[in-house]
């Protein structure tokens, strides 16, 4: 139950607010490389371009060499970000309903890893699909993007950056996130949380 000293609150966008399948993304690599499904994954997670993406550190060509090369294929421009892109399944419009009631009550943040072909794609594909149409910024009071701050959770840096900029005090602050690491990251600082375990808990916890 929401406290009620909670002033802000910060989502996390993927298993949170948009609904998300790493395995729709690894399954399409798999598809390109013709890798066994067991490897895809297994360079997916050791890799550290994907991580160093998402912090902004390469472009969004030198990620899509860094695909070809990791997975050994020849594919163009449009068929890695079709299969990068595949993980993002969709938006539920009343999740979008759910965050513009909130903006009535409190001061509300979006604060995601994330990168540029995934945010575009978000904006110029998932949302245009939704009765409103709206970019995603616009259901926030102001929105955090890690390949734009050149950090990422769960370190302590990117929340410290959201705090100071916007004059949050943590304990006035809930955090909600479906990653458990990021969660005891925001908490090492003293901000309230929630670990989303499944997809329509906003809603539920909001009352939605």
């Amino acid at each position: 139950m929401l406290v009620s000293t909670v002033k802000n609150l910060i989502f996390d966008l993927g298993g949170v607010i948009l609904d998300l399948s790493v395995e729709q993304t690894l399954h399409s690599f798999a598809d390109l490389s013709k890798l066994p499904k067991e490897e895809v994954h297994d360079r997916y997670l050791s890799a550290a371009g994907f991580l160093e993406y998402e912090k902004g550190l390469m472009s969004d060509d030198a990620f899509r060499d860094f695909v070809r090369e990791t997975y050994a294929i020849s594919a163009s421009d449009q068929e890695i970000d079709d299969s990068w892109n595949a993980m993002l399944l969709g938006i539920p419009p009343l999740k979008l309903e759910l965050l513009k009631k909130l903006q009535g009550d409190f001061r509300v943040f979006l604060l995601s890893n994330t990168n540029a072909i995934h945010v575009r794609y978000i904006n110029d594909f998932l949302l245009p699909n939704l009765p409103e149409k709206r970019p995603l910024d616009t259901y926030f009071h102001k929105a955090y993007y890690s390949h734009q701050m050149k950090k990422r959770k769960p370190d302590a840096d990117i929340f410290e950056q959201v705090l100071d900029e916007n004059n949050l005090l943590p304990e006035e602050t809930l955090f909600l996130d479906d990653y458990a690491v990021n969660i005891e990251g925001a908490k090492s600082l003293g901000i309230k949380t929630i670990h989303v375990t499944s997809p329509n808990l906003i809603l539920e916890y909001f009352h939605a």
